[in-house]
């Protein structure tokens, strides 16, 4: 079977035989995985009138503690979205009654992040169609395909530095 990154790599070879282009095969797969997986899951998340960076925020809050309660700098660290969007998803999401903001217990500075019983029902109805829509994208793989891939990944994310803190 060829894709479209083989014929890119056949192309190269022919006019620059001088040059190693495979490395174009990997990164090149990765970014269409990437762009072929964002798709089907952005139309799963509209199902549920959320977005990837929503989701997120709610699956994070949602699997962080019993409380489902997280200051905004712990959100951050625990989750995917950068710091300079968690303001405005967290207004976003409050504005439709999914979180609330409330000062911390702990630290009169500080605020604590809550998903709301409205968030938590809704982050409970989208996570098993989320997995099930991950499973759909996987099926080309066996399992241990599966497991051989995600630790492949992660080898590669750790050599160019990403880490757990």
């Amino acid at each position: 079977m060829v894709d479209h990154l083989d014929l890119v790599l056949e192309q190269w070879a022919e006019q620059r035989p001088d040059l190693d282009a495979s490395p174009m095969g990997v990164v090149g797969r990765v970014s269409r995985l990437n762009q072929l997986f964002g798709a089907q899951l952005a139309r799963n998340f509209a199902r549920f009138d959320v977005d990837r960076a929503s989701f997120d925020v709610l699956a994070t809050l949602r699997r962080s503690n019993a409380e489902h309660s997280l200051t905004p700098a712990g959100l951050m660290r625990s989750s995917m979205v950068t710091s300079g969007a968690i303001s405005q998803r967290l207004d976003r999401l409050e504005a439709r009654g999914l979180v609330t903001r409330a000062p911390s217990e702990t630290d009169g500075r500080g605020v604590r992040v809550t998903l709301t019983d409205e968030g938590l029902r809704l982050i409970d109805s989208v996570l098993p169609a989320h997995i099930e829509t991950e499973q759909q994208m996987l099926a080309g793989l066996s399992t241990v395909e599966r497991e051989q891939f995600a630790e492949l990944l992660r080898t590669l994310l750790e050599s160019l530095g990403d880490t757990r803190d």
